[in-house]
């Protein structure tokens, strides 16, 4: 799969399908978009590019809004490939893109840069300064300028709207094995090992430390994980939040990783999320904290 990081794309890959939007998860409804667009490619013959945004546009323009995302790029990037999307566009979200009408964005981009020929876009898809464009208006310049938009429909399991917005929402309140359905793959993070005080160590449970990033934040608590590095894929049991016990400040993921009992500093895990076990809680000393990481264990 090849990424541009601005509109002037490959000769090869112009008059493509072109799918438009953050795709923050590439959830079962994405997946099936994809493939139906990649199904119109495949018949016509030509590519099929994916046009997302980085940042995702709520974090430009909400700049309070730190932890949103249910994939980092770099996940996105490789769940997009395995949908055997043949390009993708990365184009920044910043101030300028904003500012763009949405007659330019048709007429210089879609048109003139990436000459689209057909368009798979989601039925409440916005663009253009102010969000003044939508799907009527990308129908209305359909014959001038040589494109046709595919509206993408709403996709559902048990009457029940597939979205990235549902999926944080599940993720936030520690539902975590329905959002892995809606994901159609469990949920992970992926971070650095950070140095912490040890003490998981000390107590014979050792941990890996990790910063969310600006991942969304899963509710505070314990965690049955899957870990995954390159030399390794191990089970695993994770806290996510404060560490009362230790009158912790700092949210933090800590994850102890089954039959794993060196220092991985500076590596690099994928934290898979099964399923969430207990919420987290103050213990009055650090022999109760040992008896119930033990029980917790047993429940992985």
């Amino acid at each position: 799969m090849k990424t541009f990081n601005n509109f002037n794309i490959s000769q090869k890959f112009k008059n493509s399908v072109i799918a438009i939007g953050n795709f923050d998860g590439v959830h079962i409804g994405h997946q099936k978009t994809l493939r139906d667009a990649k199904k119109q490619a495949i018949k016509k013959k030509i590519s099929l590019g994916v046009l997302t945004f980085e940042p995702i546009p709520i974090m430009f323009f909400k700049k309070k809004i730190k932890n949103h995302r249910i994939n980092s790029l770099e996940q996105k990037k490789e769940f997009l490939k395995k949908q055997r999307v043949d390009f993708i566009i990365i184009k920044r979200f910043d101030k300028k893109f904003s500012n763009i009408d949405y007659l330019n964005f048709i007429k210089d981009i879609l048109f003139k840069k990436i000459k689209c020929r057909y368009l798979f876009v989601s039925k409440n898809f916005r663009f253009g300064k102010n969000r003044e464009g939508d799907i009527r208006k990308l129908k209305l310049f359909e014959r001038k300028f040589q494109f046709k938009t595919i509206v993408t429909k709403i996709f559902k399991i048990n009457k029940k709207i597939i979205s990235s917005t549902k999926i944080r929402k599940l993720i936030t309140t520690g539902h975590i094995q329905k959002a892995n359905n809606f994901l159609g793959r469990n949920w992970s993070v992926r971070s650095k090992v950070i140095r912490g005080f040890q003490r998981g160590r000390k107590i014979g449970f050792p941990t890996c430390n990790l910063k969310l990033l600006n991942y969304v934040i899963p509710k505070s608590g314990v965690y049955s994980v899957r870990v995954k590095t390159k030399s390794f894929y191990k089970k695993g049991i994770a806290n996510v939040g404060y560490r009362p016990t230790f009158n912790g400040k700092n949210l933090l993921l800590e994850v102890n990783i089954f039959g794993i009992n060196k220092y991985l500093y500076n590596k690099v895990l994928n934290i898979d999320f099964i399923k969430f076990i207990r919420p987290e809680k103050k213990f009055k000393d650090l022999e109760e904290l040992k008896k119930q990481i033990s029980t917790d264990i047993t429940k992985v």
